[in-house]
């Protein structure tokens, strides 16, 4: 442990093992037409109609030209609350697309801002609320709160109004986590704005929201919510890291424990058993639940237990290549949390492989626990839109390797701290050309 400092919970820490975990979420309410409850669920975090609130919807154009911003407005009015739509949200959105939402509500309602906000989308929409609520409440601009030293790197220490989030996708979890991603595209980076003060007050999951959702987009925000839940189950214990002298400087992502394994768990049978579905006959709404229970419980699990290599070599990828996050992270997991993690713990991964459906019976401990990139390959190609590995999603080759492996060791440490194997430079160049072709 003491050689692997990226294993250490937190910048100031006790030379000893952590030995409490926490657990924060929002309040989370699931369920078919879930949106009806939207202005019970306003009125429970003490937002009063009869104080004639004013709140803001963040979304983008797509959700309000299909109609369903107009839905969720609707069931906002009938409760006695105003409202403003900003459907400026960009995919894998920047600094400069919040900095453009933080200036539309100080015109409209000056420093202090909304009474209320409403995130509802997928994770961009979801992240410019999150982040957009953090710098109104708190002041100043957003990279004030991006990590140093691309950022001020200041803490937040104030909340703010409530804030609901209505996931349209089953796939980011970003309605429940501590943590809003933002591109800083003149670095070819992204950075995390994480604090328990950006996370939301509320969730609230109505999967009939999904079914409008394009098979392609189903599969590959699909496989960022197992993502979640394979990292978070495959992550350090929370007791195999360092404790932290002062209990708020534990970070958001803090090691698994038996109850982030139990949501992981469900998760990857959640996900993995109704995804073909989901993908084929997109009508199907119990299927859709199923899905959009499974990414909410994979992010409760990975959240907060920790996404780990998977998703810091995704993001310089991400950045450089535009791709979509889910579709990264598919084309990523084969080589790097199902290949280069094995290592750490064969036994937990031969878990992993039986939960994906795999046969494991009269194999031996490796030769099983490889399964579980097998049976993930397998399920992808089922899906039949998952491209083939790094260079069919944007033609990456080796000559982009070395980048991508020095932006990735350089620029996502808080995310490699929570890897269970140590990762160099020269270990991310090799997973990265291992990622290239997952199948001819």
């Amino acid at each position: 442990m003491a050689g692997y400092d990226r294993s250490v919970s937190a910048p100031d820490h006790d030379l000893g093992p952590e030995t409490v975990w926490h657990l924060q979420m929002p309040q989370i309410r699931f369920g078919r037409d879930a949106v009806k409850e939207l202005g019970f669920q306003l009125a429970d975090l003490g937002v009063d109609a009869a104080d004639d609130p004013h709140g803001l919807v963040v979304t983008d154009e797509t959700l309000v030209d299909i109609g369903h911003a107009d839905r969720v407005t609707a069931h906002l009015e009938d409760a006695g609350y105003d409202v403003t739509v900003w459907d400026g949200a960009e995919r894998e959105p920047s600094i400069e697309n919040v900095d453009r939402c933080i200036e539309f509500v100080r015109e409209n309602e000056g420093e202090s801002g909304y009474d209320f906000y409403v995130g509802f989308g997928g994770g961009s929409c979801i992240d410019v609320a999150k982040a957009t609520r953090a710098v109104i409440a708190n002041g100043g601009e957003v990279l004030d709160y991006v990590a140093a030293p691309t950022g001020g790197g200041e803490a937040l220490t104030e909340s703010g109004p409530p804030l609901i989030l209505m996931p349209t996708t089953a796939g980011t979890g970003a309605e429940i986590s501590p943590v809003a991603i933002l591109s800083v595209e003149e670095q070819e980076i992204k950075e995390g704005i994480s604090s328990n003060h950006i996370r939301a007050d509320a969730a609230v999951l109505d999967p009939t929201f999904t079914t409008t959702l394009p098979p392609e987009t189903t599969g590959k925000t699909a496989m960022d919510a197992l993502g979640h839940a394979i990292e978070g189950y495959t992550t350090h214990p929370f007791d195999g890291l360092l404790r932290a002298s002062d209990p708020g400087e534990r970070p958001v992502y803090a090691g698994r424990t038996e109850l982030t394994e139990m949501f992981s768990e469900k998760a990857i049978r959640l996900l993995s058993n109704n995804v073909r579905t989901a993908v084929h006959n997109g009508d199907d709404l119990e299927a859709r639940a199923a899905m959009l229970k499974g990414a909410l419980f994979g992010a409760i699990a990975g959240l907060t237990a920790g996404a780990s290599l998977c998703h810091a070599m995704a993001y310089p990828v991400g950045n450089r290549y535009h791709t979509y996050h889910g579709e990264t992270i598919a084309v990523l997991t084969p080589a790097s949390t199902l290949g280069y993690n094995v290592a750490s713990d064969p036994e937990r991964f031969v878990r992993v492989a039986e939960m994906l459906g795999a046969e494991t019976d009269g194999l031996g401990t490796r030769e099983a626990a490889d399964r579980a990139r097998a049976e993930y390959v397998r399920l992808q190609q089922d899906l039949n839109v998952i491209p083939s590995g790094l260079n069919e999603l944007a033609g990456i080759t080796e000559e982009d390797v070395e980048w991508l492996a020095n932006q990735t060791v350089e620029t996502q440490q808080r995310l490699l701290r929570c890897n269970p194997r140590p990762v160099t430079t020269d270990d991310a160049a090799d997973i990265f050309r291992d990622a290239l072709y997952n199948w001819e």
